[in-house]
């Protein structure tokens, strides 16, 4: 993949985070509709798992989560997928940031799973049916080590949205705020992740749901 097209993804991640740190401070998030009136695509989420891979300056240790997606809503449709990691500390990260390209190659050569595809990748379009199904692989640095719980959120698996003009407390300005439906999965972690406890272990799923954010 050329290093533009990944070097923009990383800015477009960087900015939905940025967004996204925004809400909490302006406004409480609206609720998806309870039957889905816009496309939806069928996810499937897979393990969040911890890998030390060896990198310039020695091991450096890496959160990573697998998902399929199919789509069975009867049309073909452009998959632009973005996933955020928050931990109970506050901190907020895009997928990728601070992942190097040989990292992403090691742990896909470690799973070996011949369809298996990174965030950059799987970009693209997605066709009907279960035989055209994506998976998917997206990795974070792992920046606390004594994290409680960790949630991740996946945007792009649904057409719903929703808009609300809200003023910002800080500033006074009245902005207007575009929410996407998300799947919100959220994990039990040992309160200090390290693969030499864990084992080959994957992180407890203790709830998925789908929110607007």
């Amino acid at each position: 993949m050329p290093t533009t097209r990944r070097a923009l993804f990383g800015r477009l991640a960087a900015l939905v985070v940025a967004a996204a740190a925004l809400i909490p401070a302006m406004g409480i998030a609206p609720e998806p509709d309870p039957v889905p009136k816009r496309w939806q695509l069928t996810v499937t989420p897979g393990e969040l798992r911890v890998a030390y891979i060896d990198v310039t300056d020695g091991a450096a240790a890496y959160l990573y989560f697998t998902y399929t997606v199919a789509n069975h809503t009867g049309k073909d449709l452009e998959f632009v997928p973005s996933f955020d990691m928050a931990t109970d500390s506050g901190d907020v990260t895009a997928s990728g940031v601070g992942v190097p390209p040989s990292v992403t190659k090691a742990i896909l050569r470690s799973l070996e799973h011949p369809f298996l595809q990174d965030q950059v990748d799987i970009l693209g379009p997605i066709q009907q049916g279960v035989e055209n199904a994506k998976h998917g692989l997206v990795i974070w640095p792992i920046t606390d080590f004594d994290a409680d719980e960790i949630r991740i959120f996946g945007a792009g698996f649904s057409g719903e949205t929703e808009s609300l003009e809200l003023t910002d407390p800080r500033t006074g300005e009245l902005k207007r705020l575009i929410f996407r439906k998300t799947l919100m999965m959220r994990f039990a972690t040992p309160g200090e992740i390290r693969t030499a406890e864990m084992g080959d272990m994957p992180f407890v799923v203790v709830e998925k749901r789908w929110i607007m954010r």
